[in-house]
């Protein structure tokens, strides 16, 4: 990489941290308060539901905020206009944006809102991320290194079996063709796509959309981060270049919370001011983050040969537990805690 490459990636790195932090408080913390107001226990997640090949109960929450955000290092080049649905129509432009009635801030847009380092970006993104489909956040071609939400309602319209066939050849479980070996093979391996992204076989629209656009993203240049907000998993989960991660909200009982903060060298008064976002009871309620590593099945092997495949091996594996700070706290680290198999 040029050193000028290099300083927008580490750019981009910067703002990708924001986006994390926005992104964490509107999926989770927005989420809870939603089901304050409307008097309604917050459904947790259960430890079960983290393991990898996990089967998530098929309940949809309507005070879960769901959503799905494309934000990308480089552009969108036209020529993937044809799997990633972006045109004049859906950009970020005042006369498209009126013909949607639900935003109030439309009337008094200004075009700088849209750039991310601006003051009111994430206003401006939050009034859009209700909308179905996608958000997509990706350099501005006409600065040089300024990131932009160019385009709302962005569809993925990319086949799942194509999405698998990519992977299968990357991993060389194929060798051009996903029906070479057989549909039953084929079938197979369209369920492993789902695992090794992290979401179960049925998952809803927005996270089958999303692990379709992570896997069509590797074909264009750059460092790309797919966000995705589910109202059935009550999870947000992150695609990036360093694989998947999820994170949850999660209570902890007054002990667990001696322990944590001990571990931390903290005082529980500052676990309780610097992690909690809510006291339920004597629980406080956290932010916990899993991060997931490929197992040797779902990586190219060694020297490229073609593999057999085998449904019943794992490809993912929990790498790292930890509670998390609550958004916009700078002075915390993460604090390592393991949760699911215990």
């Amino acid at each position: 990489m040029s050193r000028d490459e290099k300083l927008r990636r580490s750019y981009y790195k910067v703002l990708r941290d924001e986006m994390d932090q926005f992104v964490i408080g509107y999926s989770l913390v927005d989420s809870y308060h939603n089901f304050l107001r409307e008097d309604k226990r917050y459904p947790f997640v259960e430890t079960r539901e983290m393991k990898p090949r996990a089967r998530i109960p098929s309940v949809e929450f309507e005070c879960q905020n769901s959503f799905l955000i494309l934000f990308l290092e480089d552009v969108v080049d036209d020529q993937h206009k044809k799997y990633i649905r972006f045109f004049d129509i859906n950009k970020t432009t005042k006369t498209n944006l009126l013909k949607h009635k639900e935003f109030p801030s439309v009337m008094d847009f200004n075009r700088n809102v849209k750039f991310l380092e601006t003051d009111g970006f994430f206003d401006f993104m939050r009034s859009l991320l209700p909308v179905d489909y996608a958000l997509l956040v990706q350099r501005d071609v006409n600065t040089k290194n300024r990131y932009a939400l160019t385009h709302f309602h962005v569809r993925v319209d990319w086949p799942i079996a194509d999405a698998a066939e990519d992977l299968a050849i990357y991993l060389r479980y194929i060798s051009k063709d996903l029906y070479e070996k057989g549909d039953k093979y084929a079938e197979n391996f369209q369920k492993k796509f789902f695992e090794y992204h992290g979401v179960p076989l049925m998952a809803g629209g927005r996270r089958t959309a999303a692990i379709v656009a992570a896997q069509y993203l590797r074909k264009i240049r750059g460092v790309k981060t797919v966000y995705v907000g589910s109202s059935e998993s009550r999870a947000l989960l992150k695609l990036g270049e360093n694989g998947l991660s999820k994170f949850v909200l999660a209570r902890f009982s007054r002990d667990e919370v001696k322990e944590i903060a001990r571990s931390a060298m903290i005082s529980q008064n500052s676990f309780t001011k610097n992690y909690a976002i809510a006291r339920e009871g004597k629980k406080l309620v956290c932010i916990f983050n899993a991060n997931y590593d490929y197992t040797s099945h779902s990586l190219p092997p060694e020297g490229g040969r073609l593999r057999e495949l085998n449904p019943d091996t794992n490809w993912l594996t929990v790498s790292l537990e930890q509670i998390i700070p609550r958004p916009g706290v700078y002075k915390y680290p993460p604090i390592p805690f393991k949760m699911i198999y215990t």
